[in-house]
């Protein structure tokens, strides 16, 4: 009789495992073709867009103040650096998973114009000059570097050539991050460009990706360090009003790249204490936008759809019988769903970038199957 009740308990936890499992992935969007069409659309029509712009240059003399595309011969459309970054990564990321779509030809046609050697090759030479060295340190550096993944992970004849002429600019940020990372001694928790819990997970993705194990070890030492011993993180203290990362989800997105399963299980149970409750203050609760003209307050539009990403990698991280999975699961999807309403509102504020934030969201970047 008692083998008899532990059969029907394993054979009870089986199935419930397998209900976890099936209904996590019957919640999770995915990114349909007549989405992507719309994100492709997006990101076209800001790629060559030179104005407005906002340049991050520290100008030491009258032949510094160039035009963005004279300073930035590939990425100088989408208002910013690092938002044209991600918007090419994007159009590479929608073209490899969907090679075959109409838009195909018309994007690999665009990249291969845009991805030139020298092109790119100036692009790595700008960081050369001292006083651009710590320019778009780490946000830019972050999207660089997802973009050189990218092209690492696809077996295709134009993303290998591609690849190859990123390969100067990639060896820059990678060498300029491995300098800086050693004098950094304390974390950055902000919502906005400068947290640093972001940037070293996309770091490490592109380390592990790469075979790069000093950048890896270097990654993995600073993560336990900075945030290895946080204990019960201050879940009323967010958001402020212009954040498009959580920079407590985002700490704890790195962390379960770093660690392995049944220690990062327990790095977050000290974490987030009442995460099994549904309890994380603010955080399961999508933001508003009162003025999406308005290029901060769209900010929080970013932040509905990074809380959706990080919250569903995190609890892809976590055991399928965890109760702390189904918690998050369903956050993200009622966040991603926040999020994706606000992707296209007819206004460039948001528009020149948000769409890249989709794609990663829906697409389940950094999330290993």
């Amino acid at each position: 009789m008692q083998e008899m009740k532990r059969m029907a308990c394993r054979w009870w936890i089986a199935l419930h495992c397998v209900l976890v499992t099936w209904a996590s992935h019957a919640v999770e969007p995915r990114m349909d073709e007549a989405q992507a069409a719309v994100f492709v659309k997006m990101a076209l029509a800001g790629i060559d867009r030179e104005y407005p712009y906002k340049p991050g240059a520290v100008l030491t003399r009258a032949e510094d103040l160039r035009t963005p595309r004279e300073m930035h011969p590939v990425f100088y459309g989408h208002f910013d650096w690092h938002s044209s970054v991600h918007g090419h990564w994007m159009l590479v990321r929608c073209l490899r998973l969907q090679p075959t779509a109409p838009w195909a030809a018309e994007v690999r046609k665009v990249l291969d114009g845009r991805f030139t050697e020298k092109a790119l090759k100036d692009e790595g030479d700008y960081f050369m000059q001292k006083e651009n060295r710590s320019f778009e340190r780490m946000y830019g550096w972050a999207w660089l570097l997802r973009l050189g993944q990218e092209l690492r992970s696809w077996d295709d004849v134009d993303a290998k050539k591609w690849l190859a002429h990123l390969a100067p600019l990639e060896s820059m940020i990678v060498s300029l991050a491995k300098e800086y990372l050693p004098k950094l001694d304390w974390p950055v928790r902000c919502g906005f460009h400068p947290e640093s819990a972001f940037p070293l997970g996309q770091f490490f993705d592109w380390a592990k990706c790469a075979g790069d194990v000093e950048f890896e070890a270097l990654i993995s030492a600073k993560a336990i360090q900075f945030y290895g011993k946080d204990r019960d993180y201050p879940v009323s203290y967010e958001p402020s009003g212009n954040d498009f990362f959580s920079p407590g989800l985002n700490a704890a997105d790195l962390m379960r790249r770093v660690l392995d399963e049944e220690k990062f299980s327990q790095w977050l149970t000290g974490y987030f204490p009442q995460l099994a409750q549904g309890k994380a203050g603010n955080l399961f609760v999508p933001v508003s936008i009162s003025d999406p003209t308005d290029g901060q307050l769209i900010h929080l539009a970013g932040l509905n759809l990074t809380r959706g990403w990080t919250m569903k990698s995190i609890a892809h991280s976590l055991n399928v019988s965890d109760p702390r999975r189904a918690v998050l699961e369903k956050s993200s999807e009622a966040h991603g769903k926040a999020g994706l309403a606000m992707v296209s509102t007819g206004h460039y504020e948001g528009e020149h970038w948000l769409a890249s934030f989709a794609v990663y969201l829906l697409s389940d970047v950094g999330i290993a199957h």
